[in-house]
């Protein structure tokens, strides 16, 4: 054991040492000593157990792939057909999957790790950290969990509120409704998609306060389920040898769990001051907007102003802090999507022919035939935008409501990342078709929207060479940007700081709401636009809460996707401004971009980042240099301003 061993060498040691120090012997006394002859001791041969730990883990693999399958199908009809059965099913695959990865990690200790051959003992780390939610083997928890996550996950999807107030107009807000949309609102509430519609769109306070407030009705009955499965989940960690679940999840990053939470917070170091610059700013453009009675212009932002249910990204509020005294961009993304006819199919089709402009080839025939991209008539489905791949060879999907709008456009070209990743790395061992950490899957989509340029959407035909924008609009084309990029990285270590907190029991159930709030004046500056009820549990109104989506992912995405852009574009030999390049119909880029994705997990994500970057750390300069221009004009904008909160 490794343990033991450095044990054992530290007496030997301290031995030596000892008999260095002893005083002199006289002669006779030397003379008296017996004559030692030093002894070479053999290293000990692990050749039977390594021999076994080669033969578990083929078998292991060879078990959890099959799961997978059976449980990928069964959770893919529930999400996109949601009814007692789909649940049922999704329950029962999901107690079966927690029960087979969790008896695999707790059998996997009989083998000691540190005379494993350095590749199989990666393997065996990955499978004792890979579970996201573990249960205990205790007879009846991984079947009490799996009906927790169920019915957390379906309370979220099918979630509405009905209108108190503000109904007429609401109504009118929605545009063209039918009579049977009317009476479906009237009867049943309004859906996430609307209250999320309304929330970007509507500028009266009054109805943006109801709506916001309106969605986290649906989160307090969550809050008993989800401190039950907090419960079972630590007592699942513990078992596998972990202090926490929070600990757990943090070891999946090749580095000790208190080194990557000092990782994160040298990332948000680095940006932490753009973010601080756009809060200023906007908070100014609110209050010349609202007033100092809805928004002061000094503390923290109003959450239901900021044009998203969840104040994550802020582009749809572009018109009120749109900068003044600079170029204009002669296009709205959106009109023109529609103007030129793009559809749901449309959309999907342009960005993955970014894909195959880059020499990848193009999604198969199945991907048409069992995604989900618009939502179905008549189903309770989750609109929630993900990629799926069921069966770890090519049978990848896609699972979205998709609106033709710039948002949307941009998600496409996201979720298809995920697609072509998965994709690339099937030819791997089933532990390594993963990303090479989570932030990797969560990049690489977004590493490729950062093409859509002007240049990309003129390429494309969608604007004239005419109305591509001047050099003069750079800081209209980089602003819209940091309201969805820079605005969104306080709240990605926001959602996992709050988790961490509970999973670790340092924040107790009674303390869910407040300790949120907390964490959310003091990364984002922002505040509910009421006092909260006793019994909310706002953070439940996040998908990934109720989701159970480690969130940390999504942070480390947004810092790499510039990372790995700017990368891309050294090796196009781009010259200009970072956030006019583009790679789109680039080979040479994409090859190397393919061999990146094909590694999969097979190797510590140091390595892989290295190969296509040429660094080997996580970096946050090539936002800093992306948005340079922006941040002059900020600072410019903000020196009469009292910045902070």
């Amino acid at each position: 054991m490794k343990r033991l061993s450095l044990t054992t060498s530290a007496i030997a040691l301290s031995f030596v040492v000892a008999a260095c120090t002893v005083p002199e012997k006289t002669e006779d006394a030397a003379n008296a000593m017996p004559e030692t002859v030093a002894e070479i001791t053999e290293a000990p041969d692990h050749s039977e157990e390594i021999a076994a730990a080669y033969a578990f883990m083929e078998r292991a693999e060879a078990e959890l792939a099959a799961q997978s399958h059976i449980a990928a199908q069964a959770y893919w009809n529930q999400a996109t057909n949601i009814t007692p059965e789909t649940n049922a099913a999704a329950a029962e695959a999901g107690a079966a999957s927690t029960k087979l990865a969790v008896s695999l990690a707790n059998e996997s200790k009989q083998f000691d790790v540190s005379v494993l051959p350095t590749e199989l003992a990666r393997k065996f780390n990955m499978l004792r950290t890979g579970i996201t939610i573990p249960a205990p083997s205790t007879a009846g928890a991984a079947e009490e969990l799996s009906q927790i996550t169920t019915r957390l996950d379906a309370t979220y999807s099918t979630g509405r509120y009905k209108l108190k107030e503000n109904t007429d107009s609401v109504l009118k807000l929605l545009g063209d409704l039918s009579e049977a949309e009317r009476d479906d609102i009237v009867e049943k509430g309004l859906t996430l998609d609307q209250l999320s519609t309304l929330i970007e769109n509507n500028r009266d306070p009054e109805v943006l306060k109801e709506v916001w407030e309106g969605w986290r009705t649906i989160s307090p009955p969550m809050k008993g389920d989800y401190a039950r499965m907090v419960d079972i989940a630590n007592e699942g960690a513990n078992e596998l040898g972990f202090e926490s679940l929070d600990q757990m999840w943090l070891s999946g990053y090749d580095m000790p769990p208190a080194d990557m939470e000092a990782e994160v917070e040298r990332l948000w170091s680095q940006v932490e001051p753009l973010y601080e610059e756009l809060h200023c700013y906007t908070r100014a453009k609110l209050n010349d907007e609202y007033g100092d009675d809805v928004q002061p212009r000094t503390g923290p932002i109003r959450a239901d102003l900021l044009g998203n249910m969840w104040a994550q990204q802020w582009s749809s509020i572009y018109d009120i802090v749109e900068p003044e005294n600079t170029g204009e961009i002669p296009y709205d993304l959106t009109k023109r999507l529609n103007e030129r006819g793009y559809d749901a199919i449309k959309m999907v089709e342009t960005g993955e022919a970014f894909f195959t402009s880059l020499g990848l080839d193009p999604l198969p025939e199945t991907f048409w035939e069992r995604s989900m991209i618009v939502r179905p008539e008549g189903k309770e489905v989750v609109c929630h935008a993900s990629a799926w791949n069921l069966d770890d060879e090519e049978d990848v999907r896609i699972k979205m409501c998709t609106e033709v709008n710039s948002e949307d456009f941009y998600t496409v070209h996201h979720e298809l990342g995920h697609n072509f990743y998965q994709r690339a790395y099937k030819h791997q061992d089933y532990l390594y078709k993963t990303g090479a950490h989570d932030g990797f899957h969560e990049a690489i989509g977004d590493f490729v929207a950062l093409s859509i340029t002007p240049e990309y959407l003129e390429q494309i035909g969608l604007i004239s060479e005419d109305e591509k924008p001047g050099a003069d609009a750079d800081t209209a084309l980089l602003m819209q940007t940091a309201l969805d990029k820079i605005a969104f990285l306080p709240f990605a270590i926001t959602v996992d700081g709050w988790r961490w907190g509970v999973l670790s029991g340092e924040t107790a159930p009674d303390a869910y709401n407040t300790a949120w709030w907390d964490l959310r004046l003091k990364n984002q500056g922002l505040v509910p636009p009421a006092p909260r009820p006793a019994d909310a549990f706002d953070p439940g109104a996040k998908y990934h809460i109720p989701g159970n989506t480690p969130y940390l992912r999504y942070f480390l995405s947004f810092v790499m996707q510039f990372q790995f852009h700017k990368a891309a574009c050294d090796q196009a030999g781009w010259e200009g401004p970072l956030h006019r390049c583009s790679i789109y119909d680039n080979k040479e880029v994409g090859e190397r971009f393919n061999a990146m994705m094909e590694a999969g997990a097979s190797q510590p994500w140091p390595d892989t980042l290295e190969e296509f970057t040429g660094t080997r750390e996580m970096d946050g300069s090539a936002i800093i240099e992306y948005f340079d221009p922006l941040m002059l004009y900020l600072k410019d904008e903000n020196a009469t301003e009292s910045c902070g909160w």
